[in-house]
């Protein structure tokens, strides 16, 4: 019967990635409702805490967004880019990972990508080559950044409970996961560097420009942010989000600034970027002059909200099955995890690849990390397995990359899974993991 439950939940969450975003959660609605009053599973528990750190951050996010700031990181970027085109297959995806760090979600990169792919076409570089790999690691990044979601799971009680790990900090989390993602997103664009053919010996290529209308189009093309002129709240308000960003390393790396009453335990971290996300989203506000009804209609905000609902809905179904499922699952499976601790990461793997969200992956497999005794080391160092969406080419931001690619050489290949992003998504995650395993075993043994 859990077998069947498990098929059930898994039916589900391909049902609400056919929809996608916010239909992902509301369709898991569905599933846990079913769970409850049909297969009589008690309720578990909605991710609240990820939830409330998802609206905190994307709530400044968007205020920088609407008060100019991503425009002005983006212009500095595109600077960077241009100054440097030839390197274009190794500086777009790390300004893309950039990005992603500063700001804790990987949807601020729309603006830039089609910058990158104007670049490598000016210079007849093969435009998939830089774009895949950048679209890959604004995702990969997200295990590296002290303020995303999936970061924030790491410093719940479930990571808590595992031995080992009872004192884990964001700065011991950042330690592992920077380089190890930093070196995976290093690793896919020395393999981009050299994929598929040069745009002169390409026959697809060659053959769409005989068509007028494509030439004219490739001609056309000049993509760029350095014509817009910004207001000078703009740069403040990328001072004010990156000393926000200061401050929480500050907090994580002394606790004694978050121990709050003689003998009491430091406030989480969780709770801390909560705080500092909120308040300095409305010192950028009240800073740079943004009308507060201008901070709903950006990107970072649809998206960020949407990612919520999606988290919302997909965690608690899955929460509820596993702690209904966790003492038959844990004796059928402890053996092998205990002996082969590395196999985890393909359980992490396989349900990113459905549920979408490194946060929600997070979420749902971390309390069968703390039940089975994971050690330390491979909970930490494989946290980049939790990025396996590239898997299936219907993320928002791949999507959005073949788009933007005019020259067409981004794309998702005829067998569906031969897509621009499979390899580039292997190599960096597989690397990353490599990495964080073995940095992980050095700094948390």
């Amino acid at each position: 019967m859990l077998i069947a439950e498990f098929i059930f939940m898994l039916l589900m969450l391909y049902i609400g990635s056919r929809y996608g975003g916010i239909g992902l959660g509301l369709v898991s609605g569905i599933g846990l409702a079913i769970e409850v009053f049909v297969f009589r599973m008690p309720p578990g528990s909605p991710p609240v805490d990820v939830m409330l750190i998802i609206i905190a951050v994307v709530g400044c996010a968007a205020v920088l967004e609407a008060a100019g700031g991503l425009k002005f990181m983006l212009q500095i970027a595109e600077k960077i880019l241009r100054k440097h085109p030839k390197r274009i297959t190794f500086l777009g995806p790390l300004v893309t990972y950039s990005l992603s760090v500063m700001l804790g979600t990987g949807h601020a990169v729309y603006t830039i990508m089609p910058i990158i792919g104007d670049i490598a076409l000016k210079n007849k570089i093969r435009p998939e080559r830089p774009m895949a790999a950048a679209s890959v690691a604004s995702q990969l990044a997200l295990t590296g950044s002290p303020i995303s979601a999936v970061t924030a799971c790491y410093l719940g009680k479930d990571v808590l409970q595992i031995p080992g790990l009872e004192n884990l900090s964001l700065m011991g989390i950042l330690m592992v996961t920077i380089p190890a993602t930093l070196l995976g997103v290093i690793a896919m664009s020395i393999y981009s560097n050299f994929r598929g053919k040069e745009l002169d010996d390409d026959p697809e290529f060659q053959e769409r420009l005989k068509n007028p209308e494509f030439q004219a189009q490739i001609n056309a093309t000049s993509k760029t942010t350095l014509n817009e002129n910004l207001p000078f709240g703009a740069k403040l308000s990328v001072a004010m989000f990156l000393l926000s960003i200061l401050i929480i390393v500050a907090i994580a790396a002394f606790p004694s600034i978050r121990t709050i009453g003689e003998g009491a335990k430091p406030i989480s971290m969780g709770v801390i970027i909560q705080m500092i996300m909120l308040a300095f989203g409305a010192v950028v506000l009240i800073v740079s002059k943004t009308p507060a009804s201008a901070v709903p209609k950006g990107v970072v905000f649809k998206s960020g909200m949407t990612a919520c609902i999606a988290i919302f809905g997909i965690a608690w179904m899955s929460d509820t099955y596993f702690k209904f499922a966790m003492p038959s699952f844990e004796s059928a499976v402890k053996g092998m995890v205990t002996e082969y601790p590395w196999t985890f990461a393909f359980a992490l793997f396989a349900v990113s690849v459905v549920v979408n969200s490194q946060a929600a992956t997070a979420k749902i497999l971390l309390p069968l990390a703390a039940g089975l005794g994971l050690p330390a080391h491979t909970v930490i160092g494989l946290m980049p397995a939790t990025y396996a969406y590239f898997f299936i080419p219907n993320y928002p931001s791949d999507i959005a990359t073949v788009n933007f690619d005019t020259s067409g050489t981004t794309k998702i290949g005829k067998w569906y899974f031969n897509h621009s992003f499979m390899v580039p998504g292997l190599i960096g995650v597989t690397t990353a993991c490599l990495v964080g395993l073995g940095i992980a075993r050095i700094t948390l043994s």
